[in-house]
């Protein structure tokens, strides 16, 4: 039986438009997403857990131009069904940001489903199944969090806080003043009823660079609730991390 909300198959929206200028040469004209992490690439570590659980009927790899070609070639000799939608932006001065790119992959593909929505550069070592039983459970949109223990990292990233039900009580993307140590990592799930409402966020003023400032604004209007990470998350931000999680990871053991 799929673990979706209500039983219903989904799509899993895929952030890879960034051009990830700190990996430079690496990236500078290949995707971080499509980089081997032992014998996979990023992306197939995150799909191959997800498919395996029959929880997405399309997956959406939203791509900037430059890139578009790198992911159409690696999405023709899967046996899932991937979109690449391009987003037409060429260079990092030029992108749409996270939130934009969402929106442009919702409209343009005309998507109206739950949403598993996440960033293609990083990977776990824990099942995402947990998380969207999770959502399952709470019939909200979800986020995941994790203690941050060093507050200058706090500043880079959203900080959520919550009640003793996990409910979304205030959230803020690179907060000057942080006002909790937990952290959000990049992967989402909206309701079909909250996917609706991105436009609406954007033209509420939310941010539009990190895709946590739509779930920030979308948890003042309606309720959104916080998982703790059941593990660990390897982010891919630069040249050593990823020589880190080359020799660290060891797939996912939960």
């Amino acid at each position: 039986m799929p673990l979706c909300r209500r039983g219903v198959i989904m799509k899993c929206l895929i952030l890879a438009a960034g051009y990830a200028t700190r990996l430079y040469p690496l990236t500078e004209n290949f995707p971080k997403p499509l980089l081997k992490v032992g014998d996979k690439t990023i992306l197939d570590w995150l799909i191959d857990d997800i498919d395996g659980a029959g929880l997405v009927d399309e997956y959406v790899v939203i791509s900037n131009h430059k890139f578009a070609h790198h992911f159409e070639e690696w999405a023709a000799g899967k046996a899932v069904k991937i979109t690449v939608a391009d987003d037409g932006t060429s260079t990092n001065e030029t992108r749409l940001g996270a939130v934009c790119d969402i929106r442009f992959a919702i409209d343009s593909l005309a998507l109206d489903d739950d949403m598993l929505v996440i960033a293609g550069d990083n990977v776990l070592d824990f099942s995402l199944t947990k998380f969207v039983q999770y959502a399952h459970t709470m019939q909200t949109s979800c986020i995941m969090r994790y203690f941050e223990p060093d507050e200058m990292r706090l500043h880079k990233c959203g900080v959520v806080q919550v009640d003793a039900d996990d409910l979304i009580v205030g959230m803020e993307e690179k907060p000057a003043e942080p006002k909790s140590h937990w952290c959000c990592p990049p992967f989402y799930f909206y309701t079909k009823a909250d996917a609706r409402l991105v436009q609406k966020g954007i033209d509420s003023g939310c941010g539009t660079d990190a895709p946590g400032s739509y779930i920030a604004w979308l948890s003042t209007v309606t309720p959104v609730h916080a998982m703790e990470m059941p593990g660990r998350r390897y982010d891919i931000g630069n040249i050593e991390s990823y020589h880190k999680v080359c020799s660290e990871y060891r797939g996912i053991t939960k």
